[in-house]
């Protein structure tokens, strides 16, 4: 095990916690704690590019509340007061919490207690003051927000200055199903895109794949652009990332599999600017 952090080291372990561990992270610039509620390796998609090793179908487990704010409360204060940084080796330009993101190793939402945990973090991040000034992050696959334990989830995680990262990989359900293996359609996903900016700020992120060197297609462009044109026209949605691989994908799918090129991915996000997005592209 690398005791040192990069942006292609996000070994969930490296902290020897259950519940978190920490990432530098492209996205967010630095250093994000991240919140594993998944460790049963269980999820209800199967994305082609997953890092996570024997995923496996399923919903997280029961979570051990205590244990949670017993391993947050250490963590928190062994990076504001501790040596972490100096341990791990980061360089002193990413010596700053950019977020605690709930994430983790499958559909963190699909938590059966998610609200109570969403108010736990918060308030122990508060306690501690992580926030305001660091933001709390909630990357999400959306198809569980339709759920009302979820939505009062999202409530919460606004109430802290929240944010949802809802991710949507394809414009058309050919490409949802062959990049996340799930059945949602184009409406379905709408409906809860449109249930989780009601509840909390939200933005949308997209991660591109070249799966078998055909790069973006003209099908797949074209549906995206389709169904982001209808989100921009019944939500307050601005914000678009798009990014690509940049740790091994640990699906059947890994030897098909290449980041998809900066170019493609500029390109992309241009024309997605001319649809009124916000867009900002990430390697």
């Amino acid at each position: 095990m690398s005791n040192k952090l990069t942006v292609t080291n996000h070994t969930r372990d490296v902290s020897g916690l259950t519940y978190v561990y920490p990432v530098l992270s492209r996205r967010a610039g630095g250093l994000s704690i991240g919140i594993n509620f998944n460790t049963n390796n269980a999820c209800n998609w199967r994305c082609i590019y997953c890092q996570v090793p024997e995923l496996k179908l399923g919903s997280a487990p029961s979570c051990d509340l205590d244990l949670l704010a017993k391993e947050l409360r250490l963590f928190l204060n062994d990076v504001l007061h501790g040596d972490f940084y100096d341990r791990m080796a980061v360089s002193q330009t990413q010596r700053v919490i950019k977020d605690i993101a709930i994430a983790g190793n499958g559909e963190p939402t699909s938590l059966v207690n998610f609200d109570i945990a969403v108010k736990l973090i918060g308030d122990i991040a508060t306690e501690l003051g992580v926030f305001p000034d660091s933001h709390f992050v909630l990357i999400t696959n959306g198809s569980l927000i339709h759920r009302p334990v979820v939505q009062a989830g999202l409530q919460l995680l606004n109430s802290y200055g929240g944010e949802v990262w809802f991710k949507i990989d394809s414009g058309t359900s050919k490409g949802r199903a062959l990049v996340n293996h799930s059945a949602q359609t184009n409406e379905a996903v709408l409906k809860n895109l449109t249930l989780a900016a009601q509840c909390c700020s939200t933005k949308i992120q997209i991660c591109l794949v070249d799966y078998q060197q055909h790069g973006l297609t003209n099908s797949e462009r074209e549906g995206f652009l389709n169904f982001l044109t209808k989100i921009r026209a019944i939500t307050t949605i601005q914000n678009v990332t798009i990014y690509t691989v940049a740790r091994p994908s640990q699906q059947p799918e890994a030897v098909d599999l290449l980041p998809m090129k900066l170019d493609v991915m500029q390109n992309f996000a241009q024309e997605i600017r001319q649809l009124g997005y916000d867009v900002t592209v990430t390697q």
